[in-house]
């Protein structure tokens, strides 16, 4: 998953919502009319999220395409449990 804004002239702002809206797991949080979106990407590599942002700076009339969070895990992973003994038992 990663946390992109993205910003476009507002202009463009419609072209670039649709080609969001194209995008296999993408989202738009919010916008504004100064062509400012909150997206967020899901995708199942870090691979493919690069070519997502990739994607998003080639847009017509988008300024910039800043990433502001990423982060990637295994799905085998996410029922691992994470023990940490610097921590009380039970507290995690």
């Amino acid at each position: 998953m990663a946390g992109v804004l993205v910003h476009t002239q507002p202009a463009n702002l419609d072209a670039v919502r649709s080609a969001i809206a194209g995008i296999a797991g993408a989202e738009i949080h919010a916008a504004s009319d100064a062509g400012k979106l909150v997206v967020t990407l899901e995708a199942p590599t870090s691979r493919a999220i690069a070519a997502h942002l990739t994607f998003l700076h080639q847009l017509e009339g988008v300024l910039a395409a800043t990433l502001v969070y990423q982060h990637n895990e295994d799905a085998c992973d996410m029922d691992t449990e994470i023990v940490d003994e610097s921590h009380s038992p039970g507290l995690y």
